[in-house]
C-alpha cells in the first residue's frame, strides 16, 4: 500500500522527532525557531536555535511556535517543519519525494487545531497525511500489544501536555489530556527561584534543574545544586545553592496534576478491563517519565505496577512510523 517515502512524525511540544520507515527516528531536534524579526527569515531550526536562547540580539528572536501540545504560530510552524524536512530528506535522498506522513495529535485537541496540524504538513508537499492520536502513537512504541482485547495503560508525559489512555482493541476507551507537563515544570521552577531567591533563571536552566535534581515527590537523600541567575535587586550576576527537596516542592502541584488525570482516566475503565490493568499496570513515556522517581511514586498512588517504556523519548515517533503498516487496523487516524 504505502511506497518508500513513508515519515512518522511526532510534533512535540519540546521536541520534533521523524521516523522513516526502515530508518528508524532520523531527526530528533528541538521545537525551536530562530526568526529575524524585521526580514521575518527564518535563521536557524532545531539545536541551533536552542542554544540561541536568551543569548540573541534584539531583532533575532528564538520561538518556540507549539504551545502545549498544539500549533501556536501557524506560519512559523509550517516554516520549521519545511526545513525539518529538508534535513531529512538530504538523509534519505530521493525517497523523500511526495511522501506519505503519519503525525500525531493530543487526544484534546480540536477539529481546528488538528486541521493546523495537517495543512502544516501538506503544505510541504506530503502526498497522503494521516492523523493518529498520540496516547495510540506512544503505546504502539511502547510494544503494547495495541490490536489485542486487553487493557493498556499508556501514560505520556509530554512538554506541553500530559496524556493518559487506556487502549484495547487498537481503540482508546478511555483518555484524559491536561495541558502541563515538562514546561510547566519548568515555570514552576523559575517562579519558585525567583519567589524565595530575587534570582531570575533562564528556561534552560531550569530545565537543567530538573533533569539534575528534581524529584518526585518519594522520600530522598537531599541533593544541592549550584545555579547562576541575575539578582533582581541589584541587577547583577548571583550563584546560589538550592536543593531537591526545595525544587520537589516547586513541581508538587504538576505532577498531583499528572496523578490526578491518572486517577480520573482509571476511575472511567470498564470493570472487565480493570483486572488486566491490575496485572500489566501502566507504561510511562515522555520525557517527564524519566523524572527521578516517578514510577516509584505513581506505582505507591495507584498500586498497580508502573513500567517505564524501552525508549521514552521516542516512543511516539517510534510508534507513528510502525502506524504506517497498522494505519487500517486502527481505524484511528483521519485524512
Amino acid at each position: 500500500m504505502f511506497t518508500s517515502a513513508e515519515i512518522g512524525i511526532d510534533l512535540g511540544t519540546a521536541n520534533i522527532l521523524i521516523y522513516a520507515k526502515n530508518k528508524g527516528v532520523v531527526l530528533n531536534e528541538p521545537s525551536v525557531v530562530a526568526i529575524d524579526i524585521n526580514t521575518k527569515e527564518v535563521l536557524a531550526v532545531g539545536h541551533e536555535a536552542k542554544q540561541m536562547i536568551g543569548k540573541t540580539p534584539r531583532n533575532v528572536v528564538p520561538i518556540r511556535p507549539l504551545k502545549e501540545g498544539v500549533i501556536a504560530d501557524y506560519d512559523i510552524t509550517a516554516q520549521m517543519l519545511k526545513e525539518m524536512l529538508k534535513k531529512v530528506s538530504k538523509t534519505l535522498g530521493s525517497s523523500m519525494r511526495k511522501p506519505s506522513v503519519v503525525i500525531c495529535t493530543p487526544s484534546g485537541s480540536t477539529t481546528v487545531e488538528r486541521r493546523a496540524i495537517h495543512n502544516a504538513v501538506k503544505s510541504y508537499g506530503a502526498k497522503v497525511v494521516h492523523l493518529i492520536e498520540e496516547p495510540v502513537a506512544a503505546a504502539i512504541g511502547a510494544d503494547l500489544p495495541v490490536s489485542e482485547p486487553v487493557s493498556n495503560v499508556i501514560l505520556d508525559i509530554g512538554g506541553g501536555t500530559s496524556e493518559v489512555a487506556i487502549i484495547s482493541f487498537g481503540g482508546v476507551v478511555s483518555c484524559r489530556s491536561i495541558r502541563n507537563g515538562g514546561d510547566k515544570m519548568d515555570e514552576e521552577i523559575i517562579h519558585f527561584v525567583r519567589k524565595h531567591y530575587n534570582v531570575l533563571i533562564g528556561e534552560k536552566t531550569a530545565e537543567s534543574i530538573k533533569m539534575e535534581i528534581g524529584y518526585a515527590l518519594i522520600d530522598h537523600e537531599e541533593e544541592t545544586m549550584e545555579v547562576r541567575g541575575r539578582d533582581l535587586v541589584t541587577g547583577l550576576p548571583k550563584t546560589i545553592t538550592i536543593t531537591s527537596t526545595e525544587i520537589q516542592s516547586a513541581i508538587r502541584e504538576t505532577l498531583e496534576n499528572v496523578l490526578e488525570t491518572v486517577r480520573a482516566t482509571l476511575e472511567d475503565c470498564p470493570p472487565e478491563l480493570s483486572g488486566d490493568i491490575v496485572d500489566n499496570g501502566v507504561v510511562i513515556t515522555g520525557g517527564g517519565s524519566l523524572l527521578k522517581g516517578m514510577q516509584e511514586w505513581l506505582s505507591n498512588e495507584i498500586f498497580v505496577p508502573v513500567h517505564l517504556a524501552p525508549n521514552p523519548l521516542e516512543s511516539v515517533a517510534i510508534g507513528t512510523g510502525r502506524s504506517l503498516k497498522m494505519i487500517q487496523k486502527l481505524q484511528k487516524v483521519s485524512k
